[in-house]
């Protein structure tokens, strides 16, 4: 939700990034006249309410002989508060679906338009190249007895897989390098739970134009994440947190869950499109002025997860058209994917502003020397290692014989194995 306030008091710019993300700028007037129309039935309400009470007290020191005539009065007027309240709630129901479809106002040089309207920021490593054929993910994944497909769509439909053998180390790998290295930075690990209540759903933004990606558990009402910015988004919710020491950092690390409506047809070979992966995500509640620093440090942390696993990658600064109703702004990076000849997304971080802050109450109060009042606080997240990284990396450091070698960095983890021999 954006802030009433920055609405009324700047409608233009608000119009300005509905129409830069393809949304219609009568959105915000919609949103202006249903935010009118609720403060007009609270006033009306609250004047109600006081005549209410202020006849209630003519009636306690009436004489008896005009008791009667003032007791139906009051009855008339309980009527009237009741009606008020009714429309009071109408109101603020009409003002909350407006005020929903008005998603978060976008950071200025954040590009305009859809999906392909992204500006390239920067790009690392050289594309590899081989002077062999190369092979694709799966085909190297069954090669090294790393991933199985037929047996994951045999147990759980299409776009379902087992991680097997080095498969399942390589990923438990790849997310305890990335634990580590959010320890260091300061971040504090949570498993969080993958089933969540509606306002949690809502509040972060995945039940607005991405509700069709969503599981829903229709007889519990709870919602299986896509991502584990979900749940901790929601573990501050309808709290006040204490900021004074800098940001609240953590580190989800969990199983997640989409269903990918409307992709039927892409990508449909292997692991980068599917229904259930594994991610560590980063997220942090921070101060409004400390959220483009913030920003950057996630970023940069994602980067040096890439270049230290060997991937050619380009980060780029996603249009407001793609951004989610949530992001204000968000960076993604795209590893090159050799037999794809493309970048793809393996990974991405999101400055949230106080858009899911507001909607879900969490706020930090100020120092006395501010005036000790409560503002609310601003959120990020950014994925530090997920399942589809092991695309990039089989594909990245494989060899003419179906073997790859292991990135330095991962070989710790891994008992020091240093190449993934194809099994017989």
């Amino acid at each position: 939700m954006i802030d009433p306030v920055l609405l009324r008091d700047n409608p233009e710019l608000v119009k300005r990034s509905q129409e830069a993300r393809g949304e219609s700028a009568d959105t915000v007037d919609a949103a202006l006249e249903a935010d009118r129309a609720r403060r007009a039935a609270i006033t009306a309400f609250e004047e109600l309410r006081a005549a209410q009470n202020a006849h209630g007290k003519r009636v306690a020191q009436a004489p008896k002989d005009e008791k009667a005539a003032l007791v139906a009065e009051a009855k008339e007027l309980s009527e009237r508060v009741k009606a008020a309240q009714h429309a009071v709630t109408a109101a603020e129901e009409s003002a909350d679906a407006a005020f929903a479809r008005i998603e978060n106002i976008v950071i200025d040089g954040v590009p305009a338009g859809g999906e392909d309207d992204f500006m390239t920021l920067r790009t690392h490593g050289e594309t590899p190249t081989f002077d062999f054929e190369p092979r694709d993910h799966l085909e190297l994944g069954e090669l090294l007895g790393a991933i199985d497909m037929e047996r994951g769509t045999k147990v759980s439909g299409s776009r379902f897989y087992f991680l097997t053998g080095i498969g399942a180390r390589l990923e438990l790998a790849l997310m305890t390098l990335a634990l580590d290295r959010a320890l260091q930075a300061g971040f504090t690990p949570l498993v969080p739970p993958t089933l969540v209540r509606p306002e949690v759903m809502r509040g972060t933004g995945f039940l607005g134009q991405h509700a069709d990606e969503v599981y829903h558990l229709e007889e519990d009402d709870l919602y299986l994440v896509g991502t584990s910015e979900v749940p901790l988004a929601g573990y501050h919710m309808d709290e006040i947190l204490d900021l004074s020491r800098g940001a609240k950092r953590y580190a989800g690390w969990s199983t997640c869950y989409r269903r990918e409506a409307g992709s039927y047809g892409k990508d449909t070979r292997g692991i980068i499109r599917v229904h259930q992966f594994n991610k560590l995500e980063m997220f942090v509640y921070t101060t409004v002025d400390e959220a483009e620093a913030e920003h950057q440090r996630l970023a940069d942390m994602q980067e040096g997860m890439l270049q230290d696993l060997g991937l050619s990658y380009r980060v780029i600064d996603v249009a407001a058209g793609d951004l989610g109703s949530s992001a204000a702004r968000k960076y993604d990076i795209e590893a090159w994917v050799p037999t794809q000849n493309a970048y793809r997304e393996l990974t991405s971080t999101s400055n949230c502003t106080t858009y899911q802050a507001r909607r879900l109450n969490i706020r930090h109060r100020l120092s006395a020397d501010e005036g000790g009042k409560t503002q609310f606080v601003a959120t990020l997240n950014g994925t530090l290692a997920t399942t589809r990284w092991i695309v990039a990396m089989l594909e990245t450091h494989q060899r003419a014989d179906g073997s790859v070698v292991v990135p330095e960095v991962l070989r710790p983890y891994l008992g020091g194995l240093e190449v993934i021999e194809p099994v017989s």
